[in-house]
């Protein structure tokens, strides 16, 4: 009767309840913090990478970054007109001696690096990598903004958001707290320093300059075509716009004089 109608509601309404709850607690993890929305410029419709943002972040990375992490899936040449020119990168990839082969006696063999070559890994092996930092893999920083969640807000935030662990937060040897780190322990060493590196254009390199600099030329890295992307989408855009306008003006122009002729019946004699 209506009597169970009422307890199943009200069943329902308990169980909804709970699963809420659930969710929510789910949500607000203690060990971890979210990161906050961040006003990046170079994601809006008609933005742009900054040209200079990027020098310096490939200049963090280099002195910085490229000790742990590689950046496999960039090779030199792509970094022409972006960051450098193209006598700039013929130079800095001359420094790094790259194994190639095999030659004529089918031995391999050293040689300067060209613009074809990807930028150098920091490991010969993943092998070597996990041995130099206690078994952990530093990942590659290719992808690493679009493998994460809220990927440039989220890596700003770790970058910058080393601290203390709080009371009652126990740390084991090697680790270092950073609540945007899931579980808060994370065994990287606090990468950035104010004044860690030297902007060529005279940049005040703090530590947040560094860290926004940085993500924004590993943003470029996982989408280089970006900018590219956004001109061809403004281009077809257009094009739509005036097809559409052609089409709504063939369409009145094809239409007209069947929608303003006047049918008349007349009664036969």
């Amino acid at each position: 009767g209506k009597g169970g109608q009422r307890a199943a509601g009200a069943a329902m309404a308990g169980l909804s309840t709970a699963f809420a709850g659930t969710a929510a607690v789910a949500l607000t993890s203690d060990d971890v913090v979210h990161p906050e929305a961040l006003p990046w410029e170079h994601l809006g419709l008609f933005s742009a990478y900054d040209c200079g943002a990027l020098r310096r972040g490939f200049q963090v990375y280099r002195q910085v970054c490229a000790t742990c992490h590689s950046l496999e899936r960039i090779h030199y040449r792509e970094l022409a007109g972006v960051t450098h020119t193209t006598d700039e990168l013929i130079a800095m990839s001359s420094e790094v001696d790259f194994v190639d082969g095999p030659n004529d006696e089918g031995e391999m063999f050293e040689r300067p690096g060209k613009l074809t070559d990807p930028l150098p890994s920091p490991y010969p092996n993943d092998e070597a990598g996990r041995a130099a930092n206690g078994g952990a893999l530093p990942p590659d920083l290719s992808l690493m903004v679009k493998a994460r969640h809220a990927g440039q807000d989220y890596l700003f935030h770790l970058l910058t958001g080393y601290c203390d662990p709080p009371a009652g937060k126990p740390m084991m040897a090697g680790l270092y707290y950073n609540p945007y780190f899931p579980g808060g322990a994370i065994a990287m060493p606090p990468p950035l320093n104010d004044g860690g590196v030297e902007y060529e254009d005279g940049t005040p390199a703090t530590i947040s300059q560094q860290a926004k600099d940085v993500i924004e030329f590993l943003n470029w890295a996982a989408e280089p075509e970006a900018d590219s992307r956004k001109k061809e989408a403004a281009k077809y855009m257009v094009v739509l716009a005036f097809t559409a306008i052609m089409t709504g003006y063939y369409k009145r122009f094809k239409w007209s004089p069947y929608k303003t002729r006047a049918i008349s019946y007349m009664k036969p004699n």
